[in-house]
């Protein structure tokens, strides 16, 4: 009996370990999103400030038409790449978070 209890006891903390580290991993993954929005932010900001300086010494229509189009396609471009980006940050750390948990499973089963 006192076997089997502390076998018991051994898959809690074992599952217990798994979901520490798990949730280390998904912190960390997090932390790198928020890093990577904040990069994206400070680029994004600096991009419209630029075209909008450039906007205000347009010397015709057409100039100003130019720039915000110019503007709009790089703001555009800058964003489906920067949303795939993050999009494969999430992929991954969905993948390893599940690590932790899938090593445990594993070592149960085995």
């Amino acid at each position: 009996m006192i076997k089997g209890f502390e076998e018991f006891q051994k898959v809690g903390k074992d599952g217990f370990d798994a979901y520490v580290r798990s949730f280390g991993e998904m912190n960390k993954g997090f932390q790198a999103i928020a890093a990577e929005f904040t990069d994206y932010s400070k680029k994004a900001f600096e991009d419209s400030t630029k075209a909008f300086e450039q906007l205000a010494g347009a010397k015709s229509f057409e100039q100003a038409i130019e720039i915000q189009s110019q503007f709009a396609k790089k703001a555009y471009d800058g964003y489906v790449a920067e949303m795939s980006k993050i999009g494969e940050m999430y992929v991954g750390l969905a993948k390893d978070a599940y690590k932790p948990v899938e090593a445990a499973i594993t070592k149960k089963a085995a």
